[in-house]
């Protein structure tokens, strides 16, 4: 079972760091990265600051085409790991998310942080 823990470690920090590098292009208004990594199965569920949490690959997809669509010429600024739990069955982080970005019509650069549970 150790082995399949430490396996699963492995998986899950790889796939922090493709979440990471999906969040540059959302911060630059592409969803799909991010999209590519969202189980697609009608029980997703996804919760963001810009609307009720949806539920459904259909309504998660626009969802995030949304919130993408709000951000321009963003980049990450720092993302720090809170608490990260993994088995051969269940993993999850807690994190938060520091960036910048154009957000909507705004000519700016504005400063985010976010705390997110994934």
């Amino acid at each position: 079972m150790k082995q399949m823990v430490v396996a699963a470690l492995d998986d899950v920090d790889e796939l922090i760091e493709q979440y990471f590098r999906a969040q540059r292009e959302f911060l630059r208004g592409n969803p799909e990265p991010v999209k590519n990594l969202f189980s697609h199965r009608q029980d997703v569920t996804l919760a963001n600051p810009y609307g009720p949490p949806a539920r459904g690959w259909e309504k998660v997809s626009k969802t995030i085409e949304h919130a993408a669509s709000l951000r321009s010429d963003g980049t990450f600024v720092e993302w720090q790991i809170l608490a990260k739990y993994v088995t051969a069955e269940l993993a999850y982080v807690v994190q938060i998310e520091r960036a910048e970005a154009k957000i909507g019509a705004r000519e700016d650069i504005t400063p985010l942080a976010l705390c997110a549970l994934r």
